[in-house]
């Protein structure tokens, strides 16, 4: 995917959990072993968000395998260090999973994929 692809991805992800009443507190950051696409906060919940664009739903929960997960965890572990008022928050990583259709592109947010 190319980056423009996947910044209009991540910005119609951003603009999806907004309207939900989440508040965007990062976006892009690269620590730890890996890169967060979104943190973002609603109430008690801290969620690292990573956003994939794919033709289908499985290949967007398949995309977040093992080793993608453990470059999450590294960044989310990095991002709390950097980010101490957010610590005490309880933090779950999710999934949004962008499919391109014939008249509009379907958004999936996916909770708590994987601890």
């Amino acid at each position: 995917m190319s980056t423009e692809k996947g910044r209009m991805a991540e910005d119609k992800a951003a603009r999806y959990l907004r309207l939900k009443g989440y508040r965007i507190l990062d976006r892009n950051a690269r620590l730890g072993r890996g890169e967060l696409d979104i943190v973002a906060g609603k109430g008690d919940i801290l969620a690292f968000i990573e956003v994939k664009l794919r033709p289908d739903r499985e290949a967007g929960l398949l995309a977040v395998h093992i080793d993608k997960q453990e470059r999450l965890r590294s960044a989310a572990s990095a991002w709390l260090a950097c980010h101490v008022r957010q610590q005490h928050l309880q933090c779950r990583f999710d999934l949004i999973i962008l499919t391109p259709g014939s008249l509009h592109t379907r958004i999936e947010h996916l909770q708590d994929v994987f601890r």
